[in-house]
């Protein structure tokens, strides 16, 4: 009897890991993939994506669901651990709206930026169209599906110049969309052509030449504000390197900080100045790249 026990629980703990390296090598659906594959015509079963593909897409995945916002409120919560005090919660969490405001402003001016390139490509393509011999309409819908430089407006915009619309006019309204203000341009360049028989291709090259240099010119401000930009991250953090060079030195910044008056009344002050000193960085920068 004994015997026979320990056969069954080593066979029993066989089956369980051989579906464990099963269930790895193939993923959670990995049985009715293969149910599937065998009744539709005994096409091979593939074993999935490798194991560490998959674990670095569900780390992506992760990454993606846990915003850059976030992590204040880990480190509140690690400094309150450390600290003893739910002031650092507290301030984890009222940053919270902050980061986020400044991530989103960061994505739009991504998303700005991709548009205008987009567009840029458009004017680009669409002098190749003209000069390869189509005709305006027909250039612009090939133009706008190669390059996306249309946007959310792309349809408006093709039906205009497919059933004979007021296509400038299209044009003017999609000019509205973050980013897209080139197309005011391609509006200007093509009424003028259709009304008054102008060579759209040159007008397009040198409306192309134009957006181009003026992101060139952002770009070469951005890098010069770099600087700038090193010096606000270093303000930032300041604070940090020092309750880190205060530990290192064998002192409790944290307990003086959050358990003491003197403390408290240090803590409250740096922060207003650090914030005023950030936000009067940030100005500075945001006012030269706006003035651009």
């Amino acid at each position: 009897m004994g015997e026979t026990a320990v056969g069954g629980t080593a066979m029993s703990a066989a089956v369980l890991c051989a579906g464990a390296a099963a269930w790895t090598m193939g993923g959670p659906h990995y049985g009715a993939r293969r149910a599937r594959l065998l009744l539709a015509g005994g096409g091979s079963v593939g074993t999935g994506p490798p194991v560490p593909r998959r674990w670095a897409d569900r780390g992506r995945r992760l990454r993606g669901r846990l915003r850059a916002e976030w992590w204040a409120v880990a480190a509140g919560l690690l400094l309150a651990v450390l600290g003893s005090s739910p002031l650092p919660a507290v301030a984890g969490a009222a940053g919270v709206p902050l980061l986020r405001r400044a991530r989103l402003a960061r994505e739009s001016r991504l998303a700005r930026e991709r548009r205008g390139d987009a567009v840029i490509a458009l004017c680009a393509a669409l002098a190749g169209e003209v000069r390869a011999g189509r005709q305006p309409g027909e250039a612009l819908l090939r133009a706008a599906h190669d390059t996306g430089g249309l946007a959310g407006a792309q349809p408006a915009v093709l039906a205009a110049a497919r059933f004979g619309g007021e296509v400038p006019g299209a044009l003017a309204a999609a000019a509205r969309q973050p980013g897209a203000d080139g197309l005011l341009g391609l509006a200007a360049c093509w009424r003028v052509a259709v009304d008054h028989g102008a060579g759209l291709a040159a007008g397009l090259d040198r409306l192309e030449a134009a957006l181009r240099a003026e992101r060139d010119q952002r770009a070469d401000l951005r890098a010069q504000l770099s600087g700038a930009r090193a010096t606000a991250g270093m303000l930032a953090a300041l604070p940090a390197l020092g309750l880190l060079l205060g530990t290192a030195l064998g002192a409790d910044p944290l307990h003086v900080l959050l358990h003491t008056g003197p403390g408290l009344t240090c803590l409250a002050l740096g922060g207003v100045l650090e914030a005023a000193g950030l936000w009067w960085v940030l100005r500075i920068v945001r006012g030269a790249e706006e003035a651009t």
